[in-house]
């Protein structure tokens, strides 16, 4: 037994799920663990996470989030006990269905459950922005970095920390012309493999929220990119467009700068998780991040040629690499083998 293992048992053993069964459940890119508890007398189930402090996790903005959001009619976990000093929580077990599940089994109900998800944010906009920090154009910029710092020094076994800075100073720019205004709760992670579907609830609430702990506020466009432009599957350009469309009718924002926004937030979070992929495989071997890395990349192009786009479309164009064959073949030569 490990040593996380003995102290999952000690705060376990002052639950109600003392007795319980454990069993592995599927992790993420951090450092969490999860596992699936199972009464032994009555069946029920919850989720046991495991975020070790000594590893930069904290469960304290997922207990603080997630109340939020149960708080405004939102389906996240219910808080069934913790330990935030060593970094426990039993969670409500909202079961397996995640969207991308469901989807390839079910294709008829795609469009069902993309509608809902969008409602989701559209509900969660117009509830009170929580005490969290912004998404501000400075650090959305400098996240952006990582596709040159990662990725392309990856590639090229170098780095050019004039042109990195260049780029950050010119998107942060596009950045604070695109997405000012009003802020909203962004959760981040806001996609297919982060939300269960629930049809036995009601409205919005047959969506199950995972992964928000690094909820920020931001422009309302974020999440919408974050669930249209999945890394992890295709989502067909009519569910994008037709999404888009029924945001922009529920809330009133303006199209054109809406439009402006969402091109330039395309370009932000998918230029980081470039960055962030090649990373998880350059530092942790976690290979199979490199091979999402082409669908992200199809996902930028467009957004590059939005006009609010244009100080930094050369740059990205002519400095970036396209991840071609040959150059997932190069970041996977740079993954530690275990």
């Amino acid at each position: 037994m490990t040593g996380r293992d003995a102290l999952a048992a000690r705060f376990l053993a002052r639950t109600d799920w003392a007795d319980a069964s454990r069993r592995p459940l599927a992790g993420d890119a951090s450092n969490r663990r999860y596992e699936r508890l199972t009464d032994p007398t009555t069946g029920r189930t919850a989720v046991l996470m495991d975020a070790p402090p000594d590893k930069g996790e904290d469960v304290r903005p997922f207990v603080s989030i997630a109340r939020h959001l149960s708080s405004v009619g939102l389906s996240a976990p219910l808080v069934l006990a913790e330990d935030a000093a060593l970094g426990f929580l039993v969670l409500e077990d909202l079961g397996d269905d995640l969207f991308a599940r469901i989807i390839p089994r079910q294709p008829d109900l795609e469009a069902e459950m993309y509608r809902t998800a969008t409602d989701v944010l559209v509900a969660l906009h117009r509830a009170p922005l929580p005490d969290v920090a912004p998404y501000a154009p400075h650090l959305m910029a400098d996240l952006s970095t990582l596709a040159f710092t990662r990725y392309q020094a990856g590639l090229d076994g170098a780095t050019d920390a004039e042109r990195d800075d260049r780029f950050r100073r010119a998107f942060a720019r596009v950045l604070e012309d695109t997405t000012g205004g009003p802020q909203v709760l962004i959760q981040r992670d806001y996609h297919a493999e982060n939300l269960l579907w629930l049809p036995e609830r009601k409205g919005i609430a047959r969506v199950g929220l995972l992964d928000f702990q690094d909820a920020m506020a931001g422009h309302p466009a974020y999440d919408l990119v974050s669930l249209l432009q999945d890394a992890r599957r295709d989502v067909p350009a009519r569910v994008e467009t037709a999404m888009i469309a029924h945001f922009l009718g529920a809330t009133g924002h303006d199209p054109a700068a809406f439009r402006s926004a969402y091109a330039a937030l395309s370009v932000q979070r998918n230029l980081r998780i470039i960055g962030v992929f090649a990373r998880l495989c350059i530092d942790r071997g976690r290979t199979h991040y490199v091979d999402l890395i082409p669908r992200v990349w199809a996902y930028m192009q467009p957004a590059l040629d939005h006009p609010a786009l244009t100080p930094v479309r050369k740059l990205v164009r002519d400095e970036l690499t396209p991840p071609g064959p040959a150059q997932l073949a190069r970041l996977k030569s740079l993954c530690p083998t275990r």
